[in-house]
Order: C-alpha cells, then sequence, then structure tokens
C-alpha cells in the first residue's frame, strides 16, 4: 500500500499527522509495517559485532520504531475521541498483537545482554547524567518485563500480556457502548427543572445529535456523580440518572475485572512480587505498598467525619422537602442548597461568567503566558482529526517556535467520556521532534449560535489537562524515552494539579470571568463565597476519591490464586473494610467503569492522585511565598521540573524547585483534613 499516509513523515507543520488523509483502512498495514521494521532495527542492534555502547545500543534503540510511533498516536487518539465500530475493531483486533510485538523486545535475550553489560559497567562509562539515566531506566524496564525470567515463564508471560492487552480492549469497549444504551432520555423540559436555560438546550441539541429529535438527553460521564445531579429538581430523575450511571457494564465488566485483576497477580508472582500492586508502587515515587496505605488510611477517618458533617447539614435543608434520608441521587442537589442558602453560590447563575472562548484565551492561556512567557497563535490552516478541533501555534517568550496545541473540546457520542492529554509528536533533541499535544474534555455542544458556557468544574478540568499539556510542550530532553509526562504515575497528574491554581489567582481570573453578555467582571466577593463553599464540599469530594483510589487497591492487593466470585460483592466488601462503606456516597468510579484501573495505565495507579496533590498544595504554596514574582517562579518551575520529563529523579525535580522534601501540610489543610 504504497499510498499509505503513515509510511512517509508528515510533511505539515511539527509533522502534525495528515488526518485528512488517514483512513480506517490505513491502520493495520501501517501497524504491521511498524511493528517489522522495529524488530529488524532491533535485530541490527544485536547483530552489531562491535561491544555495546551507548550509542549503538541505546540510542539506537531510542530512533527505531518511528512508524509505530506514527500511527500508534494517531490511531490512540481516534480510538478513544472519534471511534467507529470499524475503529473499534481494529483495536480489539491490534492490542494484543502490540502486547507481543512489546514483549518481543523486552524479552530479546541478546538485545538485553548488551542492555545488561553496559548496566554492569556504567560507572566507567563517563555517561552524561541524561544518558546514565535513559541507561539506568531502560535496563529497569527490562527487568521489569522479565527479561531476566526462564523460557517457560516468559512463555506464560507473553499470554498473559496479551490476554490482558484484549480484556482492556473489550473492557474499554464495554464501557463506551453502554454508557451510550444508559444516556438518560427525557421527553419534556419540565423533567430538566432546575438546569440552566442553556443546559437545557444543550441537553436537546444532544437529543437531535443522538436521533431523538423533540427529546431531551442527558449523556452521561466517566464518573458516577452526574454533573445535572446537583440541579435537577425532580428526584425521580436524579435517581434514573444516578442509576443509569452506577449500573453501567455491570453484566459485562465484572467477569473481566475479576480476570484481570487475576492475571495481573500471577504476572506479578512470575515478576517476584506479592501482589500487582507491590510490581507496579516499586517503580513510582512512592516506592512501597506501605507507603501508599499509610497515607490512605491517614485521610480515610477524618474525610469520613467531614462527608458525615457535610451529611447532616444537607439533611436540614432535605427534611424541608419531606426528605427523610439522604440518598446518593440527594447528595450533590443538596449540596447546592446548602451553597445557595449558607454561601449565597448559585452553580446555574455562574455559569455565564466562563464562556469558553474567553476561558482558554483570557484564562489558561493567558496563566500560561504570565507565569512562562508562551504565546498562542491559532492555525486554522491546519487540519484537525474532527471538525471541533482547533489547532493553535505556541511560541516562547523569544519568539521562537515551541510546538503544536490540538483542543478538542466538546462531547461527541463517538468519543470515551472523561477529559485527557497525550501526544501526537513526542519532543525529542534526538529525533530532532517539536511536541504535537492534544487536551480532550467533554463540554455538551449548546444549539447553533449559543455561547458554550463551563460549569465551576468544566473550568477547572480546562486548566488541569491543560497542565499536561504544558507538561508536554515545555519537554526539553534529549530521547523520546524520557520526554514530557514520561514520569512515574503517581508523579504524572501533579504539573497538571498545580495547574489548577491560575484558575483562581486572582490577575487571571479578574482577566476571564466575565459575563459573556455584559462584560461585566464576577464580583470579587463571589469569588470568596465560592471558595469558601468549596471547602464545605471536601468532605464528599475526598470520601468519593479514596473511595475508587482504596477500591483499585483492593483489586491489586489480592496476592496470586484468592479467588473473586462476584465483583459487586468484592467491591461492597473491600469499602466495608476500608471504613468507606458510605451508601450517599459512592466511589467516583465502579468496578465496571473504571477504566483508569482496567483499560488505561492506572491499575494500581488511582492512588497517585492524591499522592501528586501532596506535591501539588506544597508547591502552590511555595508560588506564593517564595519572595519571586510569577515569572520569575514559572520559569524555575518549567527549567527544574517541566523541561525534565525522566531525564532525572521526579522528586530530585521536586526538590530543585521546593528546596526539600514534599510535606502533606499543605494538602491536609486544603482538604480539611487537619
Amino acid at each position: 500500500m504504497t499510498e499509505n499516509p503513515f509510511f512517509t513523515a508528515s510533511t505539515l507543520a511539527y509533522e502534525l499527522p495528515p488526518f485528512a488523509e488517514i483512513r480506517p483502512e490505513h491502520y493495520l498495514p501501517a501497524f504491521e509495517r511498524g511493528m517489522a521494521e522495529q524488530l529488524a532495527e532491533i535485530a541490527a542492534i544485536t547483530a552489531d559485532p562491535q561491544p555495546p555502547t551507548v550509542e549503538n545500543t541505546l540510542v539506537a534503540l531510542e530512533r527505531s520504531g518511528t512508524l509505530l510511533r506514527r500511527v500508534r498516536g494517531v490511531f490512540d487518539n481516534h480510538s478513544s475521541a472519534d471511534t467507529t465500530p470499524e475503529v473499534d475493531r481494529i483495536d480489539a483486533e491490534i492490542s494484543p498483537r502490540l502486547a507481543a510485538h512489546r514483549d518481543a523486545i523486552h524479552l530479546d535475550a541478546a538485545l538485553f545482554a548488551r542492555i545488561e553489560e553496559l548496566h554492569a559497567r556504567r560507572a566507567e562509562l563517563d555517561l552524561d547524567p541524561e544518558s546514565l539515566r535513559l541507561l539506568e531506566r531502560r535496563y529497569t524496564a527490562f527487568v521489569r518485563a522479565g527479561a531476566r525470567l526462564g523460557a517457560e515463564e516468559q512463555a506464560r508471560l507473553r499470554g498473559i500480556n496479551a490476554e490482558l492487552a484484549a480484556a482492556a480492549s473489550e473492557f474499554r469497549q464495554n464501557v463506551s457502548a453502554d454508557s451510550k444504551a444508559r444516556a438518560l432520555v427525557l421527553d419534556s423540559a419540565e423533567q430538566l427543572a432546575g438546569l440552566s436555560p442553556d443546559a437545557i438546550a444543550a441537553a436537546a441539541e444532544n437529543g437531535r445529535a443522538l436521533g431523538h429529535d423533540g427529546a431531551y438527553v442527558l449523556s452521561l460521564k466517566n464518573f458516577s456523580n452526574q454533573t445535572e445531579l446537583a440541579e435537577l429538581t425532580d428526584r425521580s430523575v436524579r435517581e434514573r440518572l444516578l442509576a443509569a450511571s452506577l449500573g453501567r457494564a455491570a453484566g459485562t465488566n465484572g467477569p473481566l475485572a475479576i480476570r484481570m485483576s487475576a492475571l495481573r497477580a500471577e504476572r506479578a508472582r512470575l515478576l517476584g512480587y506479592d501482589t500487582h500492586a507491590a510490581y507496579v508502587v516499586a517503580d513510582e515515587t512512592a516506592g512501597t505498598v506501605e507507603a501508599v496505605d499509610a497515607l490512605l488510611a491517614r485521610l480515610v477517618p477524618p474525610a469520613v467525619a467531614n462527608a458525615r458533617r457535610e451529611a447532616a447539614e444537607l439533611a436540614k435543608v432535605a427534611a424541608a422537602d419531606g426528605v427523610e434520608e439522604i440518598a446518593a441521587h440527594d447528595w450533590a442537589y443538596y449540596s447546592e442548597q446548602v451553597r445557595q442558602t449558607s454561601y449565597q453560590v448559585d452553580a446555574a447563575a455562574l455559569r455565564p461568567y466562563f464562556e469558553l472562548e474567553r476561558v482558554l484565551r483570557d484564562g489558561v492561556f493567558f496563566a500560561a503566558g504570565l507565569a512562562y512567557g508562551v504565546t498562542f497563535t491559532e492555525r486554522p490552516d491546519l487540519p484537525g482529526y474532527h471538525p471541533d478541533v482547533r489547532v493553535f501555534e505556541v511560541f516562547d517568550a523569544d519568539g521562537a517556535p515551541l510546538g503544536l496545541f490540538l483542543g478538542d473540546f466538546h462531547a461527541r457520542a463517538s468519543k470515551r467520556g472523561g477529559a485527557w492529554m497525550d501526544e501526537l509528536v513526542t519532543q525529542s533533541d534526538l529525533l530532532g521532534q517539536r511536541p504535537v499535544v492534544y487536551n480532550n474534555l467533554n463540554i455538551a455542544k449548546p444549539a447553533p449560535g449559543e455561547p458554550v458556557l463551563l460549569s465551576w468544574d468544566e473550568v477547572r478540568t480546562l486548566f488541569h489537562e491543560f497542565g499536561h499539556a504544558l507538561h508536554g510542550l515545555f519537554s526539553d530532553v534529549r530521547f523520546p524515552y524520557s520526554a514530557g509526562t514520561a514520569v512515574p504515575r503517581d508523579f504524572v497528574e501533579f504539573p497538571s494539579q498545580v495547574n489548577e491554581m491560575w484558575m483562581v489567582w486572582p490577575e487571571v481570573m479578574a482577566n476571564y470571568a466575565r459575563h459573556h453578555a455584559t462584560g461585566e467582571p464576577l464580583p470579587a466577593e463571589l469569588v470568596e463565597r465560592i471558595e469558601a463553599a468549596e471547602s464545605f464540599g471536601q468532605g464528599f469530594r475526598t470520601v468519593e476519591y479514596l473511595a475508587a483510589a482504596l477500591l483499585d487497591w483492593a483489586w491489586h492487593t489480592l496476592p496470586e490464586g484468592q479467588e473473586v466470585a462476584d465483583a459487586e460483592e468484592f467491591e461492597a466488601a473491600a469499602l466495608a473494610k476500608a471504613g468507606l462503606a458510605v451508601a450517599a456516597v459512592p466511589p467516583r468510579y465502579r468496578t465496571t467503569y473504571f477504566g483508569h484501573i482496567f483499560a488505561g495505565g492506572y491499575s494500581a495507579g488511582y492512588y497517585a492522585y492524591i499522592w501528586s496533590e501532596v506535591l501539588d498544595a506544597d508547591t502552590v504554596e511555595w508560588f506564593k511565598g517564595n519572595g519571586r514574582g510569577v515569572r520569575e517562579s514559572g520559569e524555575v518551575f518549567r527549567r527544574e521540573l517541566l523541561a525534565r520529563g525522566d531525564s532525572r529523579d521526579a522528586l530530585d525535580s521536586f526538590r530543585a524547585v521546593v528546596g526539600r522534601d514534599p510535606e502533606t501540610g499543605p494538602l491536609l489543610a486544603r482538604r480539611g483534613l487537619l
């Protein structure tokens, strides 16, 4: 297939993929040629008669797989952001084959022998710090992938990895299909009472787009507690919406979760670890299962106590409506009532101040300019992968080109739920490539001509995901293996969480939080009330999160051979054991739609958000009190941390910014857990 656009490097700016030329039938041939080319490149490395050197082994390995990287970046995005049944079929077929390909590299005895020899002689090689770090990380990756196992164990490992890859694809597709099937279809606008006019119009537009003309459709977000629960006045509608959310993929993904956790436990034992959690955390900044246990155990009691205090406040308000006991579908609604009565904060009344275009340009981009000096120019001449996608060229403070940022902000039936960042082109001095990164969100699209108004949480998500984008854009390393967000899982959320602080930074908020119709700024006293109201909800948010984190931990601290008969029963027992069986506060994700851990890279790693928040809260205090200006502080944070990727130890990068080890005090204060 000589016309396959993946077979040659893109001629577009920054090697942006030529999306207009790419069709689904191009993927499999490109994957197959890409895997074959990389295996041939590996064979050339191992056939080299010269003794191994960094250049002829490590650098050659870094250069390998160019075509595979090219197609993988585009396909991963296509299968997540704009999938089709054909793309889903390709995903199901290629996922186990890619797992086998990774094993073919990591379990190549001749290649590992060369890396092992270099690692053994590393003290005498006089390597620069970045090359030494690459050698150490590559060696660790090969060992953790089973390079030291015997032939029989490696054969079993290959089988496990292939089965897990296929199961993850199936899990992801089950969640997507059932989330679409369970979207709440309502006949009248009256059933949506409580939602803002723009939200009701968006539900009508969503209905039209999904083939329910004249109806109103609330599509499900990927988490449990749907955002509309805070505003819907009809209790029965709230109950139906939450039930639809909590029941997703129960019949299909429960058995898959059981099988996947068992396979991961078996693999961990093969590799010399007691559990999958022990295997995962050994290569993270946390280091040990005990360290994670200690942090989570410390947070649970005060978080639950906070939530119970909040529940008592909610019950007082709910009693006036004749509600005798707060149910899970009531919590968000009566929390909103408390915010309105006790703090004079009305979520619906805030939305007109958060128009997407203004938040993006005068908030997110403005903050990046304030802290790092970068600027953004929209490039309508460069194609996106969907009509909704916008392409921006990013320039450094001195005007030098930095990379591309793609923004894909709207929900659609072909996009999975949630929000995320990823890369189409990874920065690398070795390969001469600048970064091309993208953000995906799921903001409801209004009727044509209507403004896109955001909720408070959607504004936060926009800032958060852009923090990941900056991590990729500011990468300044030699090797692609170490670039951008390729850091430990329990560190990767840290820069994005830090970026959330700009949302409420006075100079930034004053620049973007303006009424879309009148231009009036969000009143300063209202900002203070919002922050006070935020503290009221910390009990719920912390319990909701911890329940998901400890559910993940329960699935992945299972030793090999411990059987689970029923996923729902296991989940209930795990939450009860953790002290988090709070009926009115379901986990942020239940097992059967917990894509982070069963279809993504967060297995035994969902704790990473709170672990990273320790670093985040500490760094925000550093930004506020280090005696430097915002621009100077931003430059330190960029140079010492965002630019470094995994080219040095992640906590060394943190220490280079803050000047010491992280402390938990700022996190506990933020979460109201002191």
